[in-house]
């Protein structure tokens, strides 16, 4: 109502921006979560585990438009490493732009996965096949790798998958922060035109991504776990 556009060309201008900022907050918070993650569960006990848990407590307790802020501060204003305005042209120039949105975006998840990763590697480590496998020798990266980690990932999948449904409905703020040309902040512009139209349409499109997502991982679970395939099987 408001640009005399077609709904569908709208998205299709905005679309890329927040795809592409949710799948490097991604690439973010599933790296060095679950890194993170391995550390403490390994290093558990130690000044390592300690640092490592603080920091991730810390990370769940600041609001991502308090990271935003801080991040625009220090690394834009300041030391001008940055710049955080627009969405960049050409694609090496837009995952510039997209840097520190993508952190602010990710440290909240990433200290969820962290946290989600070094339960359920404690849990098997404290397995008795892992014990059995200390007593037979095997090398400690091999059981870590192979019969802890392995077992580990499905929880996490289950988790990042989640997080990253609602990255894609949850981007409207850190858009707005960075000034964004994307899928939030057309939904806060069409919110206070009454355009609603395009109200309906990125809904539909929120709705859809995190059904889609959610599937995706429903289907990747028994090819990271196989117990789950072998439970479900009459």
């Amino acid at each position: 109502l408001v640009y005399q556009q077609p709904v569908a060309d709208l998205l299709a201008t905005r679309l890329p921006v927040t795809l592409l900022l949710v799948a490097m907050a991604t690439v973010l918070f599933v790296v060095f979560g679950v890194g993170l993650g391995v550390l403490s569960a390994l290093r558990r006990g130690t000044v390592v585990d300690s640092v490592v848990t603080g920091a991730t407590t810390l990370a769940t307790s600041v609001p991502n438009f308090v990271v935003a802020l801080v991040l625009v501060s220090v690394f834009a204003v300041q030391l001008g490493w940055f710049d955080v305005a627009g969405n960049g042209v050409g694609f090496a120039d837009r995952v510039h732009h997209l840097t520190l949105p993508a952190i602010a975006l990710a440290l909240g998840a990433l200290a969820v996965v962290t946290r989600v990763t070094r339960q359920t590697m404690v849990e098997q480590l404290s397995l008795e096949h892992v014990e059995a496998a200390r007593s037979y020798g095997l090398p400690a990266r091999r059981i870590a790798t192979r019969h802890v980690l392995r077992n580990s990932l499905g929880p996490v999948l289950t988790m990042c998958g989640l997080i990253m449904a609602g990255m894609l409905a949850g981007t409207v703020v850190i858009e707005g922060i960075f000034g964004l040309n994307g899928v939030g902040s057309m939904l806060v512009d069409a919110i206070n035109t009454h355009d609603f139209p395009v109200v309906q349409a990125v809904l539909l499109y929120m709705v859809l991504a995190y059904v889609v997502v959610t599937t995706v991982v429903d289907v990747l679970y028994p090819l990271i776990d196989p117990r789950t395939a072998e439970a479900d099987a009459p």
